[in-house]
């Protein structure tokens, strides 16, 4: 078996054709070394992963300017966290003991911040449950804790925490410390769970379309192939911090890369075969395929890629993140599977089709060739105005449900489709003591308004009314050594604010000043009580941080990067249209399709979410997200088709073009929808909420826009519009056939 089964040419452009293709081969080869060299670095990946609301912020948010101005009053910061203890019927004198031993045995846990374990211990009344502050180190000198190290201490806090514990002691994490480190346990090993769970859904569906034994496996391993090669780029890029990589951009990147590959692949595949029954040459009938192919692949993928740039202007810096790490997996895709792919299958040989091997039998009218697809083109293009009212009509109702859909955002406790040891720590936490302990609004003022700020802060609504609830910073590190030296005076530093001596002092005209709220530092009740805080010490100067300041500042900079990117990506997009497609009429009707599928596809997960998942709420980022890749998978399935029709208007007129343009895309877009929805399903694999409802809303909007939009609307307004949906182009001038 040859890879050049016919003799060569001699003459002209069929001479150069050796050449042309051993330099493609080579680039195949250096691409598949690449991508079978980037495999261990998808393991690697979460190495690099930032997944602590701070790090998501801008440098402009009042929660990361203070987090930043932190770092010059201690060189720890660390994550606030609480092993809970509870026993039904109240703890025993062998509780209260190992209890007593922990609070000893986890200043030696690494990764835990010693000086403050010792600050807060309480026990509630009935004497049910108790609790131990045991914050997590976030930040050391400055340079930020890796999330498997975060993992790693929590982890071995628990096990401290549980060793020698006496029978029938219920022991659990708590806190916002456990709970990040219950999401980033949540994606480890992620990639393991998502490319099995995608690959297995793949592997079905292709094997009921191509309905050959050997033919999946070629898409599925270039789509492995194309996820290493990225994970070689994203990992340089997020190591030297030039891009911020969690657990969520990882998880989206794995499906879109294996979704669209497989689209890339139904496509080249299909024009190869196509070509197959023409050439008796494998080569001849890749390159044929390859030019017909390539030019709308390439096209989607630019699209997709641009849209997802656009992400890149987000304030929130792991929307800014996701642009990129997307983008250059859609970049490392589209190469693989434009060189590794034709490659593979031009070496392999027809028996890769078995059981039905294309032969050369120069099948040449595309509505009997492709029978189901011929068929139901004709009878659109003869029903074509109720078609496409039709089609409105069922997106229009879909959108109605839109008004249901809730974007206020998830707090922790609804942010997860399973109930992770820290969340069950924190129920307990919360029903026994003061909510917002361990996560106080953290207040930075100048050094002079100290006194105003106090003051005014313990006035605020929401705000803890104890004696210890408003006051100045301790610095755990003299408090620490003090405590050493002076143990049986524990329970008065405990009873209101730190002496003046074990206070953080003064930095750059600067101090803080902690605030403990009444509610829970994840609710909506806590984020209205910053804004009251800020509210009432803006004018004195100060700024407000913490927990919940950080959670707020995160749904601000989501609701603003929404507004902005959106329109953005319709510009960006509507401009690549214009240029593939050399026209106006069809870029804008494209885009308003699939506006009106993305609409839709929101109205149909809002009755989803709301009645069959019973989700509490969705994050104001999901919006944008569901977006950007519906409008830009959209746009691409829409080019797939048009590009097409294009190429069958140059030679039939438009009407007949959109006829046979639907017939020969038909069956490998909508397996290639198929596909890409249930890819994008398979993020309901992991427990965190918003990837639950990116993957239902993307994969619902892509079957939208696969059978509807795509199928329907698209074909029956264009048959409707004729030949003026190219105008301005020459095909809409008055002699161009229609």
């Amino acid at each position: 078996m040859t890879l050049i089964d016919e003799a060569p040419p001699t003459t002209g452009a069929r001479a150069r054709r050796p050449r042309v293709v051993w330099v493609f081969g080579a680039l195949a080869v250096l691409f598949l070394l690449i991508g079978l060299g980037g495999g261990s670095f998808q393991s690697k990946l979460g190495d690099v992963q930032k997944n602590d609301n701070s790090s998501f912020l801008p440098g402009s948010a009042d929660s990361t300017k203070v987090a930043n101005e932190q770092q010059k009053f201690a060189s720890v910061q660390s994550i606030p966290g609480f092993i809970v203890y509870q026993r039904k019927g109240g703890l025993t004198a062998a509780d209260r003991s190992h209890i007593q031993q922990n609070l000893t045995d986890f200043r030696s846990v690494k990764g835990i911040s010693a000086d403050e374990i010792q600050q807060v211990k309480t026990l509630d009344g009935n004497g049910d449950v108790a609790a131990i502050s045991a914050p997590l180190v976030a930040k050391h000198n400055g340079k930020s804790v890796k999330g498997p190290d975060l993992v790693d201490a929590e982890k071995a806090l628990i096990k401290q925490a549980k060793a020698g514990a006496p029978a029938g002691l219920v022991i659990h994490s708590a806190g916002a410390g456990g709970i990040i480190v219950a999401f980033i346990d949540a994606f480890d090993g992620l990639d393991g769970q998502l490319l099995i769970s995608a690959g297995i859904v793949v592997v079905i569906i292709l094997l009921f379309v191509y309905r050959s034994p050997i033919l999946w496996a070629y898409p599925l391993v270039c789509a492995v192939l194309a996820l290493g090669a990225a994970s070689i780029v994203i990992y340089a890029l997020a190591k030297n911090d030039v891009i911020t990589l969690n657990g969520q951009s990882q998880g989206i990147l794995s499906v879109l890369v294996i979704g669209a590959g497989t689209d890339y692949a139904l496509l080249l595949v299909s024009r190869y075969r196509e070509e197959l029954h023409e050439n008796d040459s494998r080569v001849t009938a890749m390159i044929a395929a390859w030019k017909g192919a390539a030019p709308p692949i390439i096209a989607s993928a630019v699209t997709v890629i641009l849209g997802l740039i656009c992400l890149t202007f987000a304030d929130l810096n792991s929307t800014a993140g996701l642009g990129p790490v997307c983008a250059i997996g859609i970049g490392c895709t589209v190469l693989v599977m434009l060189t590794v792919l034709p490659a593979l299958l031009v070496i392999s040989g027809r028996w890769i089709f078995w059981p039905k091997r294309p032969r050369v039998d120069h099948r040449t009218d595309i509505l009997e060739v492709h029978g189901v697809w011929g068929r139901f083109s004709k009878n659109l293009s003869a029903h074509y105005r109720r078609s496409w009212i039709g089609a409105a009509i069922v997106l229009i109702a879909c959108v109605a449900a839109i008004t249901t859909l809730k974007t206020a955002g998830l707090s922790t406790e609804k942010g997860f489709t399973n109930t992770p040891e820290a969340l069950t720590g924190q129920k307990i936490y919360n029903a026994h003591f003061n909510k917002g302990a361990g996560a106080p609004a953290v207040i930075l003022t100048p050094a002079d308004k100290v006194d105003q700020v106090v003051n005014a802060v313990k006035g605020v609504k929401g705000v803890d009314g104890k004696p210890d609830s408003v006051c100045p910073a301790v610095d755990y590190q003299k408090a620490s050594a003090f405590l050493k030296q002076n143990p049986q005076l524990a329970n008065q530093i405990g009873s209101g604010c730190a002496p003046e001596p074990l206070q953080l002092g003064v930095r750059d005209g600067k101090r803080i000043v902690n605030a403990t709220l009444t509610a829970s530092y994840d609710t909506q009740a806590a984020y209205d009580t910053v804004k009251r805080i800020r509210d009432a010490v803006g004018k004195d100067g100060a700024i407000v941080g913490g927990q919940s300041a950080i959670n707020l500042d995160v749904q601000d900079a989501s609701r603003h990067d929404r507004n902005l990117i959106i329109p953005l990506v319709l510009l960006v997009i509507l401009i690549v249209l214009a240029i593939v497609l050399r026209a106006v009429i069809a870029p804008l009707i494209l885009i308003a399709t699939v506006v009106l599928s993305f609409l839709a596809s929101l109205g149909v997960s809002a009755i989803f979410f709301n009645h069959v998942f019973h989700f509490a709420n969705a994050d104001p980022a999901f919006p944008l997200f569901a977006f950007v890749f519906l409008v830009a998978l959209g746009i691409a399935y829409n080019i797939f088709l048009m590009t097409r029709v294009r190429e069958e208007t140059l030679e039939h007129g438009t009407r007949q073009g959109v006829i046979r343009g639907l017939a020969v895309t038909g069956g490998v877009i909508t397996s290639a929808g198929l596909v890409l929805a249930a890819t994008f399903v398979v993020l309901g694999v992991l427990p965190i909420v918003v990837l639950a409802e990116i993957g239902f809303t993307v994969a619902s909007g892509v079957l939208l826009d696969t059978i509807v939009v795509r199928s329907i609307l698209v074909p029956a307004l264009s048959h409707e519009l004729g030949k003026k949906i190219w105008w301005p182009s020459k095909l809409a001038a008055a002699g161009a056939p229609d």
